[in-house]
């Protein structure tokens, strides 16, 4: 297809998988929407989906151009990784993990572009074998992840630690040249309680924590993935270690959609 084709060309979709929620008396299907803004922010139009079949899942993946995975209050079950419930009081989101985690399988098979993030992170790692820590803060060694729910938000979701950039990944050159980086080191806030234990085979280190945590993997030839476990979605457009990573995201979501559409060929 020729140039005057390429002009008619609209901002990749991007399917954003909603959480479950019970708001009154109903179930609700929800999505914060600092993960819709930012998506916006890398240039793509988000598409929130309340879950789907395998035969909805095939029809999804052939129209969109990209998948964002968003952190949650709710954790992924420990059923996936063969473990029982560490602490019933903590919320769960069953519905999201039935669909999310065959979604994850089917995206790298496709090598659509993924980002996953915080909650994502962990079903990343879970969907492709790996298994969490259910309580971060109670292994020997850890640091204690969670947010201060007690404070203003703004702070809640401050600047936390250090993440140190493993070299030979995907976020080593995204952040490259930024003024923010320190060596090999950039600061993120922190927000969670569960956290990688074992590694899902096949998968890359990006990033750690002071405390050894991982704070960022990707799966080399999957196509454009990548996973934080901090939350790169707030306040996006001020953050530019937030900004990069978006950019990236927008445009491996643009090169997805000028191979699908037939207007590049594949890499």
């Amino acid at each position: 297809m020729g140039s005057q084709s390429a002009q008619f060309v609209q901002a990749p979709l991007v399917l954003v998988p909603s959480c479950q929620r019970v708001l009154g008396r109903h179930p609700f299907h929800v999505v914060g929407q600092k993960y819709v803004d930012a998506i916006r922010l890398a240039g793509a139009v988000p598409l929130m989906v309340p879950g789907a079949s395998e035969a909805e899942l095939s029809a999804l993946l052939s129209v969109v151009d990209g998948v964002l995975l968003t952190g949650s209050p709710s954790n992924v079950h420990p059923r996936h990784f063969d473990e029982d419930v560490l602490d019933e009081r903590l919320p769960l989101d069953p519905v999201r993990d039935a669909w999310t985690l065959p979604l994850i399988r089917a995206v790298v098979e496709r090598g659509i572009p993924l980002l996953g993030i915080c909650r994502g992170l962990q079903e990343v790692n879970v969907a492709l074998g790996g298994s969490l820590h259910q309580a971060v803060q109670g292994q020997p060694g850890h640091m204690d992840h969670r947010a201060d729910e007690a404070l203003p938000v703004e702070q809640e979701y401050g600047l936390a630690h250090a993440v140190a950039i493993q070299p030979g990944g995907v976020l080593d050159p995204i952040l490259r040249g930024l003024d923010v980086r320190q060596g090999d080191e950039v600061m993120v806030n922190s927000l969670h309680g569960q956290g990688v234990k074992r590694l899902a085979p096949g998968l890359h280190v990006e990033a750690r924590a002071p405390d050894g945590v991982v704070e960022a993997f990707s799966k080399p030839g999957g196509g454009f993935n990548l996973c934080l476990q901090w939350h790169p979605e707030w306040l996006a457009a001020s953050n530019p270690v937030s900004l990069r990573i978006f950019e990236a995201f927008g445009q491996a979501c643009r090169a997805h959609q000028a191979i699908r559409l037939g207007l590049a060929a594949p890499a």
